[in-house]
């Protein structure tokens, strides 16, 4: 507090009396603590209509708004006062006047000016008694003035008839004092006038520490800082210190590289810094940081060589191999490098004579920036000698010029020889295919095995092998240039490529293929028919009786080749999926989060053809090996198939990053959450059609031996046709050839509500489980997305599952098609259908929809008699029904609505759900799939003579 003005220590204190019967003088009453009291005092008790005035002299406002007077006076008891009158008073008045100047000292005092603040009491009074004894009791009372809006203002007592003696009067206001708060200052800060209000004040960040949010304080009316808002940091090189109240310098040996209220850090390894303040600390000699290097990060050196380099040479393919430098230079970022030189003789003076190695020389998986420590080598040159260097790097390497540490091997080859394949022709092209011949230009040194082709457009190249001298090249597009070259492979290896020739594909009009292939047509034809005639004329004449097989003609369904039978699944990506350039990606937005990275979705814009809509799959930064193989496998795997209800690769992206799957968007996104934001929105036919593309996808990877093991609505696509395609393929697994072989699991998370019994209990998948699975998805589509199972859990699932129960049949679902869901889920796998069955059934249905209602038989798992009915369970209360289904909420709904026996409850309808309180669509459906099952077991029963 500020003190305005003392009163009351010498006689020469600024108040002086306005009224001649107030005592003007001053003595010592008594000694209180050692110290001498000075008073005012008067006690004209005896006489009547006392008036007597004390005023201060003018007292300067300054900044104050409210202003608070502490009074401090003693007070005499009027009963203790013998032959004391009437008028004696035991109070006295506080009164004040506001000016913008001093008064004149001629003024006339008016007591009319001023204005009254308080009558003040004394709560403690002496008497005679205590006089004697030398108490002395002192009383202290404060009160408010105001609020004070003029320069200053001047305060009078009054006394009417009091025994009084004013000891001291204390004249302040109140102000929120300057202080330091979260490495902010706030200066001195007088309240507002209405005590209510809190005045806001903005603080200024100290020395060294800068503003992080807008530092403030409120000011309240008692002069106390409230409500602390925001702060300030300390500037990078400082730290905080003094309890929030200033921020020092870091030391020598420390440094902050970021603002913030951190302390210090101790330099990293292989670092210093020798100035207060330090930001950053500088590496020691021969010690190197990155560009992208955190400055938290220990300086690090650039790896040793490489070690232990050796090579290793077959029939196709030159190998090399290594082992990681003994000194990695403090680093995990290493990556090799593969440099070639061709060494053919030596000059006059017996030097080696080297140059580089030859352009079309390939390095699977390259030959710069190699993260793994082997590499093969492809297309060398037969009879050469071949220099291969190793260099390693780290992130540091590029910053010393003298960092390259290498260790070579000098190969010499021998298998290869020179092109053996002369002219390549072209004999005939359709729009998706051309047909190629060559011949050879001289004699093999070893009989050829056979021939590979190898032919490309823009992007990226495919190959084919045969042992003939033709091949018919299909998969196609048509008016398109293609660019052909062949070599051949011998015992001891491959030979060079033929030059190139390009051939373009028909034009794409069924009505203009070339005449080549309708002669080929027509021979084999004719062919055909001859044998057919022969066959005839020969059981004919011998009268026998002959049993024979023809060959099975050819599906077209290729067998699927599982990405972890290669050696290197890197090769498996080369073979199955294109490369694409990056800069033909154009991205757009991000759609989603994949287990790997950011899911986007663009365009695919490659020169000469109309933009395609892709989905691009992108692998994060700072992933492991493991993950980039993991990635790409799936990728390896959908580059082998090639059906309309199967999602369709189109490329990726691997020599650069990020590494990208370029997949077709599809628009409509997975079916589950397509399906709940249209609920009820689509035909049972529509629906059925939608279960038709699924079922065609499945039937497709089941012919190539493939299981999905994770077949759900959530990896079903939707574009913007209502086509459904297959996709997510991170989990599935190939078959043995052995039609009953499966898969076992390893470990890993199995999708419970989704996956067969004997591939949860054993672990065992194949595409019986992909059936279990399909009767699942069934289920989820005529539910419009619902969860199978509802809130069970996956432990309450698996043993329901266990004790035979299935689930009913959504609201709406014809029943043929929950026939069929309950046929894929047969216990025993070998009684489920087949894909084939399936999508057979279905078509049925498609071709006359009249039988969605009547298409029983068509599934022969589902009896009619009691003893082979599923083995649902049946329920004694309703109560236990409503467990059955967690629907026990409802209780008390259907017993109020009259519902007490199963009998009851088999003939209620939707409406009646609604009618009895069942307010939540999905509840409603719920419940009445239940009571269809329920109803539909109830009239089996009754049917045997049973009664429930």
């Amino acid at each position: 507090c500020r003190p305005l003005w003392p009163l009351g220590c010498t006689s020469q204190c600024p108040l002086t009396s306005l009224a001649s019967r107030f005592s003007l003088w001053s003595r010592q009453l008594s000694e209180f603590q050692n110290r001498p009291i000075h008073t005012f005092q008067v006690c004209h008790v005896m006489e009547p209509n006392q008036n007597n005035w004390l005023r201060s002299g003018w007292i300067q406002r300054q900044a104050a708004q409210r202003v608070y007077v502490e009074m401090r006076f003693t007070l005499r008891d009027c009963n203790s006062i013998p032959w004391v009158s009437g008028t004696c008073k035991e109070t006295f008045n506080l009164f004040y006047l506001q000016t913008n100047e001093p008064l004149p000292a001629a003024t006339r005092f008016r007591p009319s000016d001023y204005s009254k603040v308080d009558t003040i009491a004394a709560d403690e009074s002496f008497t005679q008694t205590d006089l004697g004894d030398r108490v002395l009791r002192l009383n202290t009372e404060v009160r408010e003035v105001g609020p004070v809006t003029q320069n200053g203002f001047y305060l009078a007592f009054q006394d009417v008839g009091a025994c009084i003696a004013l000891v001291s009067v204390k004249v302040f206001y109140k102000r929120c004092p300057s202080t330091l708060r979260n490495l902010a200052s706030f200066p001195d800060t007088v309240p507002h006038m209405d005590s209510s209000s809190l005045v806001e004040v903005r603080g200024a960040c100290v020395e060294n520490a800068e503003e992080r949010d807008t530092p403030k304080l409120y000011c309240g009316a008692d002069g106390d800082w409230l409500v602390p808002l925001g702060h300030c940091i300390c500037s990078i090189g400082h730290e905080e210190m003094d309890a929030s109240r200033a921020a020092s310098s870091c030391n020598p040996g420390f440094f902050k590289a970021i603002a913030g209220n951190t302390k210090c850090s101790k330099c990293p390894l292989h670092s210093s810094s020798h100035d207060q303040a330090g930001t950053l600390c500088h590496c020691d000699k021969g010690f190197y940081r990155a560009l992208k290097d955190p400055t938290t990060m220990a300086c690090t050196r650039p790896p040793s060589a490489p070690r232990n380099l050796v090579s290793l040479i077959n029939d196709t393919a030159l190998f090399l191999r290594w082992m990681p430098p003994s000194d990695l230079g403090g680093r995990k970022d290493i990556t090799y490098n593969v440099l070639c030189q061709r060494c053919d003789g030596s000059d006059g003076d017996g030097m080696t004579q080297c140059e580089a190695c030859e352009p079309d020389l390939r390095f699977i998986p390259r030959a710069l920036g190699l993260t793994g420590t082997s590499v093969a080598i492809l297309d060398f040159a037969s009879h050469t000698n071949y220099t291969f260097h190793v260099e390693a790097m780290n992130g540091v390497s590029g910053l010393v010029l003298s960092a390259r540490l290498l260790t070579n091997v000098t190969v010499n080859t021998q298998q290869a020889g020179p092109a053996l394949v002369g002219i390549i022709n072209k004999d005939w092209s359709t729009q998706d295919s051309i047909a190629l011949s060559w011949s050879e230009m001289e004699q093999p040194p070893s009989e050829i095995v056979e021939y590979e082709v190898k032919y490309y457009e823009k992007l990226s190249y495919s190959s084919t092998r045969t042992k003939s001298t033709s091949v018919v090249v299909t998969g196609l597009r048509p008016s398109t240039v293609y660019v052909f070259h062949v070599r051949a492979r011998t015992a001891a290896g491959y030979t060079a490529y033929s030059s190139n020739f390009e051939f373009e594909t028909a034009a794409d009009d069924p009505d203009i293929a070339d005449q080549g292939q309708v002669l080929v047509m027509v021979t084999a034809s004719v062919g055909g028919f001859s044998l057919l005639v022969i066959l005839t004329l020969f059981l004919l004449i011998t009268g026998s009786v002959l049993t024979f097989c023809l060959p099975v003609p050819f599906s077209g369904i290729k067998t699927y080749v599982d990405p972890d039978t290669y050696e290197d699944p890197t090769q498996a990506v080369e073979e199955f999926a294109k490369e694409i350039v990056p800069s033909y990606i154009c991205i757009e937005r991000v759609i989603g989060a994949g287990e790997f990275g950011e899911v986007c979705s663009g365009y695919l814009r490659i020169p000469g053809r109309m933009d395609i809509s892709v989905a691009i799959k992108t692998l994060k930064g700072g992933y492991m090996d493991q993950h980039r193989r993991d990635f790409l496998r799936e990728a390896s795997i959908m580059g082998q198939f090639n059906n309309p209800n199967i999602i369709r690769l189109e490329g990726v992206v691997t020599n650069s990053r990020p590494v990208m799957i370029v997949v077709e968007y599809m628009e409509n996104g997975a079916l589950d959450s397509f399906l709940r934001t249209r609920d009820g929105q689509f035909t049972v036919l529509q629906l059925v059609g939608m279960l038709r593309g699924i079922a065609v996808g499945m039937t497709y990877l089941s012919d190539m031996g493939y299981v999905h093991r994770d077949l759900a609505a959530r990896n079903i696509l939707v574009d913007e046709n209502l086509v459904c395609k297959v996709s997510d393929f991170g989990m599935s697994r190939v078959l043995e050839d052995d039609s009953e072989a499966a898969y076992t699991t390893t470990g890993g998370k199995i999708p419970i509500r989704w996956t067969a019994p004997e591939a949860i209990a054993y672990g065992k998948f194949s595409s019986a489980s992909d059936i279990w699975s399909y009767g699942i998805v069934m289920w989820e589509v005529m539910s419009y997305g619902e969860r199978p199972y509802w809130e069970m859990s996956n432990q309450d699932v698996i043993l329901s599952i266990d004790e035979g129960y299935r689930l009913p049949a959504p609201m709406g679902c014809p029943v043929t098609l929950h026939q069929l869901m309950l046929h894929c889920w047969q216990k025993e796998w070998s009684q489920r259908p087949r894909f084939n069955e399936v999508l057979s059934f279905l078509d049925k249905l498609t071709i006359n929809p009249s039988s969605l209602l009547t298409l029983v038989n068509d599934v022969q798992s589902y009896s009619h008699s009691p003893e082979e009915l599923p083995d649902y369970p049946l329920f004694i209360s309703i109560g236990d029904w409503l467990d059955s289904i967690k629907m026990s909420q409802y209780k008390n709904n259907f017993l109020a609505g009259g519902y007490t026996t199963l009998d009851s409850i088999s003939t209620m309808s939707i409406e009646d759900i609604r009618r009895i309180g069942v307010c939540l669509i999905g509840h409603q459906r719920r419940i009445i799939s239940s009571i269809q099952s329920l109803r539909l077991q109830l009239h089996h029963i009754q049917q045997s003579g049973f009664q429930v």
